[in-house]
């Protein structure tokens, strides 16, 4: 029982995000932070070989709206909600995830 309750636990903690703060990453470099609980909602794209992703940010969340990639897999796994699991482009190398602790890129677009 108590092992139970300790793996219910556990993955609890893992789908909590840890802050507000995502990033967008390209390749391994963080493009663009923001803190989900100031930033303004809009859309805007990120530009990979020619093919466009584009971001939403609404009501304190953020997704990946739509995407010029063949499978779509990231505009399917709609909002980010989980530390543990990114919203991830492969075709396009680009990701959204929460921001560890001690990030301190700072990046607003307007």
């Amino acid at each position: 029982m108590i092992f139970l309750l300790g793996a219910v636990g556990s993955l609890w903690m893992l789908r909590m995000p840890h802050g507000t703060k995502v990033n967008l990453v390209q390749d391994g470099t963080v493009l663009y932070t923001f803190d989900l609980a100031s930033a303004e909602n809009q859309t805007f794209e990120i530009e990979y070989e020619g093919r466009i992703n584009t971001i939403q940010i609404e009501n304190g969340r953020i997704r990946m709206l739509e995407a010029e990639c063949p499978d779509q897999t990231c505009v399917h796994m709609g909002w980010l909600d989980s530390s543990a699991m990114p919203i991830v482009c492969l075709p396009n190398h680009l990701s959204i995830e929460y921001a560890e602790a001690g990030d301190d890129v700072d990046a607003v677009i307007q």
